[in-house]
């Protein structure tokens, strides 16, 4: 089965050029668009797409809101928020608000479509070039949540060590290396932190464990 794929950018040609990148796959299908963040929503709704790529600056309802409203009503959809560089201020909030990833509008062809894959098939996306953001990003944030500290007791040891090197934009491979593990005994960790705490993916995973205190900017 195909990946079904919406667009939500107020620029036509942002839209056209990702429909043209993605079209060329075998396995994606762009099966709708929208203009703003409002009609995304709506398309969204009706469509029920597996990835949705959503702009962060559009004309009335902006792409964070159109996240929340899609996350928050419990969709199949996974929430990918396009970005740029200058937009440090939206990652904190995007990561709260439950997306799955954030794609550089800058990236080549060949990462736009590995995104739409790796997130079609649950996992997070979190480019090393925005996890300095985020940690840029929490900063500036208020102090941990007592309640999401609390929720770390539910770890082991290990876990707790592996969700902080999560949250340092390790991959799972490099975590294996860093804690002398088998890679798929560190997948099996992530598995079972995300099952414990509620979250969905990698990127919600980043997002609890500077929430919490877990991690702190410079740490």
């Amino acid at each position: 089965m195909s990946i079904r794929v919406v667009l939500v950018d107020d620029q036509s040609m942002i839209r056209t050029g990702l429909r043209m990148v993605l079209a060329a796959e075998p396995d994606i299908e762009v099966v709708g668009e929208a203009g703003d963040g409002a009609s995304g929503v709506r398309v969204v709704t009706e469509l029920t797409p597996d990835v949705v790529l959503l702009d962060v600056r559009m004309p009335g309802m902006d792409g964070l809101e159109a996240a929340r409203r899609i996350v928050d009503a419990g969709l199949p959809t996974r929430v990918v928020v396009l970005t740029t560089f200058d937009e440090d201020e939206y990652v904190a909030a995007a990561l709260r608000a439950g997306v799955s990833g954030f794609l550089l509008k800058v990236a080549p062809p060949e990462d736009l479509v590995a995104a739409v894959r790796t997130v079609a098939a649950g996992q997070g996306l979190l480019d090393p070039a925005v996890t300095l953001r985020v940690i840029r990003s929490f900063a500036t944030a208020p102090a941990p949540d007592p309640g999401r500290a609390a929720e770390l007791a539910q770890l082991t040891e290990r876990e707790t060590d592996v969700l902080a090197l999560v949250a340092a934009g390790l991959s799972n491979a490099e975590i294996a290396a860093r804690l002398y593990l088998g890679e798929a005994t560190v997948k099996t960790h992530v598995s079972r932190v995300l099952l414990k705490l509620g979250l969905r993916d990698r990127v919600q995973a980043v997002a609890f464990a500077y929430e919490s205190g877990l991690v702190s900017p410079g740490r």
